[in-house]
This record gives C-alpha cells, structure tokens and sequence, in this order.
C-alpha cells in the first residue's frame, strides 16, 4: 500500500441541534475535504470529539466516511481508547469497515509507564494487519512517546509505520524526521507548525485546519514538493495568523467547529460541556477568516 503523505484531515464530526450525528452534513464534509485537495483523511481523532462519543458513534462515523470516500483517498480512522480491549476492538472493526490504517492514542487520565505504553501498542497493532499510526498526545495522555520509543515500536512491529507528533516539542518532531525515517513516517500534529515540518522533510501533516483551510493547506504541500518555497511562504504568511489563533483558542475543537461556521461550513456545536465560539474570540476568527482569499478557503 502506497505510504500516507500530504495533508491529512483531522475531520470535526457534524452534531445536529439535538446532539446526535448528523450523518448527512458528515458525508457532505468528506466529499468537500477531498474535493479541496487533501491526501488523507482521520475521523473521530481529537478534533472529532472521540472523547465525547460512545464506542458505537465512532464505528459509525468511521463506516460513514470509509463509505463516502468510496477509495478516493485513504482513510484512517482514529481508535485508541481507555483499554487495550476496546482500542483492539475499534481497531478491529476499522479493518473490516475497510481502513487504510487506524491512528492509535495512549490511554488518558492514569498516565502510563513507557513500558505500559509500548505494550498497549504492540497489542493493538498486532490485532491488525493495516497499518497504524501512533498518536504522541503527551498533553492528555501524560506521558511522551519519544523517539526512541518510536523507533523500538516501528522496529519490533512491522505495521507501525507512522508517528503523529503532537509533543509540541519542535525539536523532537525534528528527529524524528531525520534520524527515523527509515523505520516510521513522520506528520508533525500542531498546526503553526505545518509549513516548517514540510521544509524539514515530513511527508505531511495531520491538520485540524483543513476543515476550512484544505485548498490552501493543499497548495502549501504542492508549492514545497515542487521546491516552490517562496511561493508556500507567500501562501503559509495569509493564513498563518489564523492557524495561530485557532491553537489558541479555549479548546482546540471550539476553534475549528467556530471557523466552519464563519467559512460557512457549519456542523453543529462541539458537545457539552465544550461551549461554541463567542464573543471577542468568534468576532476575531471573522475578521482573520476575511482576510484570506475566498480561493484559499474554496480552491475556487
């Protein structure tokens, strides 16, 4: 199977006014990201609220898309979860929906062992014969999946075949690039950092902001495979200030499901006890969303 690269989504799941899903706008979102030019897609991930959704809303939301994108690109949804059984079991069903791959986070809230952490993995990837990608959230999880970790991951087990850094930590995403791209591709998590990981030598990103952003994102990665780079900085500088802003906001997901709605893409509120956008913080992310050329936000 050809490696993942390029702009991977990090889909918001659509929630109707009465808080269920809203299966409708969700298929009308995948065709829109792959219609602006991503290269990938990760439902049910951080920006998706997998958090605040049941087990069966998250088979569901991975059916859904997997469905839609009908093979256009692929899809690798995320499963990691509380236990080792369940992410086994998400994991599980992804396989038979039909996945490219499964992205997989560290349990949260009890923070594990590196030890811990290493066994979780090499359980849940040997459960499947479809490539996973470790989700490195030292944020929630509590503990840093460092390089080292990666590299004894990818090499004891053949599937790990990708690392989403979302350490934060620049310099770790660095060598991670560099010195282990022979075992594991790398895609750099946080947003502001997206242009600078293509430049260092990642083979893309996993972005929350190709929600509303996928056209221009896109243009980026093209401009820098082309060695373009002054073209990708022209592109990175008009929108670069809202990439900042949206890693600012109260929480991540209230930033993107906001924007979509100012871009006019709505898909609902996050779920409680995540508020939506208001205030000072909605009226900034219109004023920055204006900013932008419609054709970076339409691809027309």
């Amino acid at each position: 199977m050809e490696r993942l690269h390029g702009v991977i989504a990090a889909m918001a799941t659509p929630f109707a006014d009465d808080g269920s899903l809203d299966e409708k706008t969700l298929r009308e979102l995948t065709d829109r990201l792959i219609d602006d030019g991503v290269h990938g897609l990760i439902p049910c991930g951080s920006t998706g609220e997998f958090a605040a959704m049941t087990n069966e809303e998250r088979r569901q939301v991975t059916e859904v898309v997997i469905a839609q994108a009908a093979g256009r690109v692929p899809v690798v949804p995320h499963t990691g979860a509380m236990t080792t059984s369940e992410a086994i079991g998400l994991s599980r069903h992804a396989e038979r929906a039909g996945a490219a791959g499964v992205m997989v986070v560290a349990p949260y809230y009890e923070a594990l062992s590196p030890a811990e952490a290493k066994d979780y993995y090499r359980q849940v990837a040997g459960s499947v014969a479809i490539d996973v990608m470790v989700y490195n959230l030292p944020a929630a999880t509590g503990i840093n999946m460092t390089p080292a970790d990666i590299r004894q991951l990818a090499e004891e087990t053949p599937n790990i075949r990708y690392v989403k850094d979302t350490s934060g930590d620049f310099d770790q995403a660095t060598v991670l690039i560099h010195s282990l791209s022979d075992v594991v591709t790398t895609f750099v998590g946080m947003d502001t950092a997206y242009l600078a990981s293509l430049t260092e030598g990642a083979d893309g990103a996993v972005v929350g902001a190709a929600n509303f952003l996928g056209p221009a994102l896109a243009a980026i990665f093209d401009r820098v495979q082309a060695g373009d780079l002054a073209a990708a900085q022209s592109s990175w500088a008009a929108i670069f200030a809202m990439m900042k802003a949206l890693s600012g906001a109260s929480a991540y997901v209230q930033g993107v499901k906001g924007a979509m709605r100012i871009a006019g893409y709505p898909v609902g509120d996050p779920r409680a006890p995540i508020q939506p956008l208001g205030g000072a913080r909605a009226r900034q992310f219109e004023a920055l969303l204006n900013g932008i050329d419609r054709e970076m936000l339409t691809g027309k």
